[in-house]
């Protein structure tokens, strides 16, 4: 077999369908879009979610409950328990989080959450902290500063 020789498998390949080529081509004229209406416009269709003028089905259902999340504040949280792999001293703050793969961004702060037992005495510098993180942090004889 050569280069020359290769094909695609019969039927694989279809020929595009060209419109507006004359009525020769069986889509000449109106190019398959029929009659006014519509959709044989030129900026022809309707939107996602457009009923043809009558309520759509987004408006017509009751809204419920509260939606903050525009500004709501999204914290990358991190449990005590994964705060042990540094050694005592260190000051554990979200560069060093994000350099040793224990968060995968900063969004608005880091959040130091309680669970889990703390074994090194760090200082641990974040936006916010649970109240049991940061007895816990004291407790082993770190500091917990808020940014």
């Amino acid at each position: 077999m050569k280069l020359h020789e290769l094909s695609p498998n019969p039927g694989s390949n279809k020929d595009i369908k060209r419109v507006g080529r004359g009525h020769g081509s069986g889509h000449g004229k109106t190019a398959g879009r029929g009659h006014k209406g519509q959709n044989a416009r030129s900026g022809g269709g309707v939107r996602i979610g457009f009923e043809g003028g009558q309520m759509p089905l987004a408006r017509r259902i009751p809204k419920r409950g509260f939606n903050n999340k525009v500004f709501a504040t999204n914290y990358a949280e991190v449990n005590l328990s994964s705060l042990n792999k540094f050694k005592d001293d260190t000051v554990v703050d979200a560069e060093l989080l994000l350099a040793a793969g224990v968060i995968r961004k900063v969004e608005d702060g880091v959040k130091i959450l309680g669970n889990g037992e703390l074994t090194s005495k760090l200082t641990v510098k974040a936006a916010a902290f649970s109240q049991s993180a940061k007895e816990k942090i004291e407790k082993a004889g770190g500091k917990a500063e808020v940014i």
